[in-house]
């Protein structure tokens, strides 16, 4: 993840969310979670939640969801969908992955969208650490049989899986530690390609930018990994 990137996510979400809301057009997101687990009647966590790509998709099903994200700024537009929704079955806070400020056994589902692989990048001399520290607060604040599922890059303009080498070792500590794995298709869908080079741009950076100029890409291809595990 470049600084910019960094930077956007404390500073723009109202940009931030015209991209991701143009991703997953074809709904694969919701038909690989529900593969795993049905999250209708659940009190569900959602980390890392960002704008609310997945506690927008969530809440309609939900009993409770609470989104949480260390960026004030992100909850800001996160908050006003909620609010838009009319739904009153939520709460937001600012919390970082490591210290949830709820009680112990609280939900039965935590998601979390391309964003617990930042313990790892965000922290390269102590990531394990880091990891296992929010592995033990998921097993604190779920209930026995719940479920974690976290959605996470593998490639932003590949229609076929990479793994790039940032996520190399946080993928093998999620294996180790009894995370199973799948993989879809979340392809961005802009109205016109003046539209999905300004937005590739503003996030991805120019290479992808170009990319998407040079192959007049209006369908975004991307592919993300889908990675779960029971908590027992």
């Amino acid at each position: 993840m470049s600084d910019q990137q960094r930077i956007i996510y404390q500073t723009d979400a109202d940009h931030y969310e015209a991209l991701i809301s143009r991703e997953d057009h074809q709904g694969n997101l919701m038909q690989a979670l529900e593969e795993i687990v049905n999250p209708k009647g659940l009190d569900i966590l959602d980390l890392g939640a960002g704008t609310g790509r997945l506690t927008m998709m969530l809440a309609p099903l939900a009993r409770s969801i609470r989104a949480f994200d260390a960026s004030a700024e992100m909850l800001r537009v996160c908050r006003e969908r909620l609010l838009a929704s009319g739904l009153s079955n939520w709460q937001v806070g600012v919390a970082d992955h490591r210290q949830i400020p709820i009680t112990n056994n609280h939900a039965d589902l935590v998601v979390s969208g391309w964003s617990v692989a930042y313990l790892a990048v965000w922290n390269p001399e102590t990531w394990k650490d880091e990891l296992e520290k929010w592995l033990i607060e998921m097993k604190r604040v779920l209930r026995r049989g719940s479920y974690i599922v976290l959605f996470e890059s593998l490639g932003t303009g590949n229609e076929t899986p990479i793994q790039m080498d940032h996520l190399v070792n946080y993928f093998q500590w999620l294996d180790e530690n009894g995370f199973q794995q799948k993989w879809i298709r979340t392809d961005y869908e802009f109205e016109s390609i003046q539209e999905a080079e300004e937005l590739t741009r503003f996030f991805f950076g120019d290479g992808l930018a170009d990319k998407v100029k040079a192959n007049k890409w209006v369908i975004l291809p991307e592919c993300t990994g889908v990675l779960w595990m029971k908590v027992e």
